[in-house]
């Protein structure tokens, strides 16, 4: 068999066997090696899986946003030495919105076969559950931090939507989100309507959509939530 960069949905927060089809599974059971945005949680992940060899006995490397450039390469050695390798995301799909698209992009490079395997994507469960043009959309990402750059963003945001009839998707951090809520609630205008999508696939899922004029009558208090934005201002 080739040697496989294997690139594997990671659960939300549910059940593996509820998010994760047989076959992806199958093939996660089989590596042993493993490229991942944190070593704490890909283990925790992996042991729901039912590893058949002691997690010990897995090679685990680092990927993340703190990784140097000029590293991603020599995390391809596994598929070198003819080993496939599994790619993990610390939630959802690896590379997107992750950094895991850099190792991607050194496997085509180097010419060894890539393959995407079904799962859990945080981005396009929100906007299935939206309601909001899945024709034309765009993942927008996180936006500035600091107030007047955001507010700046939302409103070019805003005026894109609604221009090219465009559905705009954007994330947050946890304990930015609630700041997030207040500044969409200021700046976007009452028709413009919004999804807040939090903890998707888990118990506890809530997905909400509606005009920013009846969020501001009833502001949503999200927490430490993992939440998706989804924003349409079409007519």
């Amino acid at each position: 068999m080739r040697a496989t960069l294997h690139a594997v949905p990671v659960t939300l927060g549910g059940a593996v066997g509820a998010a994760l089809p047989p076959p992806v599974i199958e093939t996660l059971r089989e590596l042993t090696d493993f490229v991942v945005e944190n070593s704490k949680s890909a283990r925790a992940f992996l042991s729901t899986v039912g590893m058949p060899r002691p997690l010990r006995e897995l090679h685990l490397a680092v990927l993340d946003e703190h990784t140097p450039p000029s590293s991603v390469p020599a995390l391809l050695e596994p598929l070198r030495q003819g080993r496939s390798l599994g790619l993990l995301s610390e939630a959802g799909c690896p590379a997107i919105a992750d950094p895991g698209a850099a190792l991607v992009d050194a496997a085509h490079r180097e010419g060894f076969r890539v393959v995407p395997h079904i799962g859990p994507s945080a981005i396009l469960l929100a906007l299935m559950a939206s309601g909001f043009n899945g024709q034309r959309f765009a993942f927008c990402g996180y936006l500035p931090r600091e107030a007047q750059a955001r507010d700046r963003r939302i409103r070019e945001l805003e005026q894109r939507s609604r221009r090219e009839m465009e559905t705009e998707i954007f994330i947050e951090t946890p304990y930015r989100s609630d700041a997030l809520v207040g500044a969409l609630l200021e700046v976007c205008a009452p028709a413009t309507r919004l999804c807040i999508a939090c903890n998707l696939t888990m118990p506890d899922e809530s997905i909400a959509v509606k005009p920013v004029g009846d969020w501001r009558r009833s502001r949503p208090s999200i927490g430490r939530q993992p939440v998706v934005f989804v924003l349409s201002a079409q007519t």
